[in-house]
């Protein structure tokens, strides 16, 4: 935005500088996009691990010290140690700008960062040179248990013209993960993000289980989980309220699980946008269950952008979903972002279905199927779906589907009525 970017150049040397450093005193700064590739299994934790206290690494729990370097140094001990390795960060408050905890590490995968306090975020957003706050990468075999990352957003919201602005300046994701490899997060809490809560890409075998995600519902472009460009993704038994996505399935996502998720307030369930940039790659194998959503601006969607860009969305099943006052309950738009079509979308979606969805709307058109004029939508079921409407008072009109460029396969209970 621009408005952070002037306040960001003047501070990027800087952090440079404090890495510099911590790589002068043994450790690494961020480096090149390679690493070793190893094995990891569920069972993960192992006992006799070696513990790297921050503490012992001038880290201070008082809410005032500023502990980026000490928790780098800490990871670069133990990050370049023999041996199995954990690093920990006791109870108390960790005041923390950007850190980079970057691989591969030398050590027996996986090493394990056990939060056992409160972490939060400088509140200076021009430390922030990249669009991180805890950046995670280059790891294979990774756990990181419990503890609190507070991103102190309610403090740089307001530098956030997104909306206004479609060069603006992201702000910095709370917690980012990049060409990680058999990772668990476990029982994490992301308060108040500035940008994202947590970001994923290029990334393969990761299980999110446990989240505790919140900010409020009109904190901007606060996604859940933001995933893009991995393979083998499973979320599942977590808590996500947001004033953006819950979760964002966005291209080159595949093999994607998400399972027993609360979600709301926030924009619902995405796959997408996709379609907006150049060699964006398919979404393939997204498959989402046992979810509820409460009081979301939209319920389960999938959402492309018009224009030329060409790539499939396909194998995608929403399944045994419980909606509570949730407007556009089920969507696909093939639209999104403009109220003119100037050219059709070119983004495939086929092999979608919808499955036992039941609950309420506040929408009248309760199942929108907005899809191309040059793609339509392929192989749509819905099944048992079962919806009563909550909303406003309805004046001689009954809540309804809308099916545009499908033909959807319907089955069972079909409330509202099937699209004709």
């Amino acid at each position: 935005m621009a408005t952070l970017g002037g306040i960001i150049a003047g501070k990027a040397i800087a952090l440079g500088l404090a890495l510099l450093a911590c790589w002068v005193a043994g450790g690494e700064s961020r480096g090149p996009i390679f690493g070793a590739i190893g094995a990891v299994h569920h069972g993960l934790v192992r006992t006799g691990a070696t513990v790297f206290d921050v503490t012992n690494y001038g880290a201070k729990a008082d809410g005032k010290t500023d502990n980026a370097l000490a928790f780098i140094k800490a990871w670069n001990a133990a990050c370049h140690s023999n041996g199995t390795a954990k690093l920990v960060i006791p109870t108390g408050t960790f005041l923390s700008g950007p850190v980079v905890f970057q691989g591969p590490c030398e050590g027996s995968n996986p090493i394990t960062i056990e939060v056992q306090g409160n972490i939060i975020a400088s509140t200076d957003i021009s430390e922030y040179s990249e669009d991180g706050w805890f950046w995670f990468e280059l790891i294979d075999g990774l756990v990181l248990k419990g503890g609190i990352f507070d991103g102190q957003g309610q403090t740089a919201w307001q530098y956030n013209d997104c909306k206004h602005n479609s060069g603006c300046q992201h702000l910095p994701v709370s917690l980012k993960f990049n060409k990680v490899k058999n990772t668990i997060v476990d029982g994490v809490t992301s308060l108040n993000s500035k940008g994202f809560h947590f970001s994923l890409t290029f990334s393969q075998n990761f299980t999110g289980v446990n989240l505790n995600i919140s900010a409020p519902g009109n904190s901007p472009n606060t996604d859940g989980i933001h995933l893009s460009s991995s393979d083998r993704i499973n979320i599942s038994s977590s808590f996500i309220a947001t004033g953006d996505d819950c979760i964002g399935i966005i291209q080159g996502a595949t093999n994607v699980t998400i399972t027993q998720i609360t979600c709301g307030p926030g924009h619902g369930i995405s796959i997408g946008s996709l379609g907006k940039y150049p060699e964006e790659k398919d979404v393939i194998g997204v498959h989402v269950r046992n979810t509820t959503l409460t009081n979301t601006t939209n319920g389960v969607r999938i959402k492309t952008y018009p224009g030329a860009r060409q790539l499939h969305a396909s194998d995608i099943i929403f399944e045994d979903i419980i909606l509570n006052n949730v407007k556009n309950p089920i969507i696909i738009d093939q639209n999104y972002g403009s109220h003119k079509v100037i050219k059709p979308s070119s983004v495939k979606v086929s092999d979608v279905h919808f499955k036992n969805i039941r609950g309420t709307t506040i929408s009248d058109v309760a199942v929108l199927l907005l899809c191309s004029s040059s793609n339509p939508c392929d192989q749509v079921e819905l099944s048992d779906i079962n919806l009563s409407y909550a909303g406003t008072p309805l004046r001689n009109k009954n809540m309804t589907s809308s099916c545009t460029n499908a033909k959807p396969t319907f089955s069972g209970t079909q409330n509202p009525p099937a699209c004709q």
